[in-house]
């Protein structure tokens, strides 16, 4: 069985609702942000960065999210396999996602990181403009490839749960992303939302009754996301 370490609303949530939609049994390890329990030995054995998620495995401790779904793929048949040939798109896709979209995400939601305080403003502007543009791309490659943007499915789990991210952030900044505006995406959204897994994960985890079509703030708030 496999332990995924795991806290709300963080990148483990993609993890969690591909495993649960899959049917894989494991088990959680809740990973005490407010504590800085990323940051202890313990943790740091299993992920040397120390960011969520880590999935630990009979072959040993896998971190990054597209690494775990790209071993999860492989390893339970999720995706296409090496010889199918759907899997030039899925991994494009898939490293998009993780490499681009997830970590240019990630600059809106820590502005301190990458740009001076009397620059948040500018800086969300970029960046949520360039964000825009990866969603258009990801809306009609939904469209184009709707068997792998399934709901459910690695890149179709790890798109949604960057639109609920986007919806949410920066807490106290301007509303940036309007789901209608990405048709396929917003399908998407309702298609997760409709899956049996995803109310079971969203009361796990404090998220409401509409984590991607209406997203809310984690109950209890447990801080930015990744």
């Amino acid at each position: 069985m496999y332990t995924l370490h795991y806290a709300p609303d963080n990148a483990s949530l993609i993890i969690r609702l591909v495993l649960d939609g899959a049917g894989v049994p494991y088990r959680t390890a809740l990973v005490n942000r407010a504590s800085r329990q990323q940051d202890s030995a313990a943790y740091r054995a299993l992920n040397p960065t120390g960011l969520i998620p880590t999935l630990e495995t009979p072959v040993g401790p896998i971190s990054e999210t597209g690494a775990i779904l790209l071993w999860l793929s492989d390893a339970h048949h999720l995706g296409p396999g090496p010889a199918d040939p759907d899997r030039p798109a899925f991994l494009k896709w898939l490293f998009f996602l993780s490499n681009t979209a997830h970590a240019e995400l990630r600059q809106i939601f820590y502005p301190h990181q990458y740009a001076p305080a009397d620059g948040h403003a500018a800086h969300l502007e970029i960046m949520s403009t360039r964000m825009l543009r990866h969603f258009a791309l990801l809306d009609a490659a939904a469209s184009q490839h709707p068997k792998l943007f399934a709901a459910g499915k690695p890149l179709g789990v790890y798109t949604i749960v960057l639109t609920r991210w986007a919806t949410l952030y920066p807490v106290t900044g301007p509303r940036w992303l309007d789901l209608a505006a990405f048709p396929a995406l917003e399908a998407l959204a309702h298609a997760q939302e409709a899956r049996v897994e995803t109310p079971v994960v969203a009361r796990a985890e404090g998220l409401g009754a509409h984590p991607f079509t209406r997203p809310e703030q984690p109950n209890p708030p447990e801080g930015s996301v990744l």
